[in-house]
């Protein structure tokens, strides 16, 4: 299972590149197009009929960002349940709460583009938040129920005769 959730959380980090990688081969097609003489408006977004100008890339951005990290994010969530590492629901918590909010602007930023400004440093968090999580459940410790015991046993217990109550318990 740690294999699994790090293999998620790395692939939620790399479907955010893909994203950027798709909207800036959009908005490069796009200004080719422009600076060609063309000319950009709905009529053209919605016929599909800009061939090489890159709108495969708006299509690659929308469906990478509104389907499949999502999805990514929600299966990340799920497994991290089942992975005995400390922090491994958190970081997934995070991840999909980050991607929640990703989504949301994504949708509301023809409504408000400002909110551009936030999708863009958002992704940024969204890839930092997925690499941690899997850095962290990668080198973690397993948790077991036993450990847990012993370790609340022992910061319980007074010190042993003859050591320093500053001695780390092993």
């Amino acid at each position: 299972m740690r294999k699994l959730y790090t293999g998620l959380a790395w692939t939620v980090a790399g479907a955010v590149v893909v994203q950027a990688a798709a909207i800036a081969f959009a908005f490069g097609g796009m200004l080719n197009l422009v600076s060609e003489g063309g000319v950009v408006d709905k009529a053209l977004l919605e016929s599909f009929q800009a061939a090489g100008v890159g709108e495969l890339g708006f299509m690659i951005h929308g469906l990478v960002g509104a389907v499949l990290i999502p999805l990514i994010a929600l299966t990340l969530l799920v497994v991290s349940f089942f992975v005995r590492v400390r922090g491994a629901k958190l970081w997934a918590a995070i991840v999909f709460g980050l991607v929640a909010l990703q989504v949301t602007l994504g949708f509301s930023i023809t409504d408000v583009p400002y909110l551009g400004l936030i999708h863009g440093a958002n992704a940024l968090a969204v890839v930092a938040a997925g690499s941690v999580a899997a850095l962290r459940v990668r080198r973690g410790r397993k948790i077991d129920t036993a450990e847990r015991a012993d370790t609340t046993d022992a910061a319980d217990a007074p010190p042993a005769e003859g050591a320093s109550p500053d001695a780390v318990a092993a």
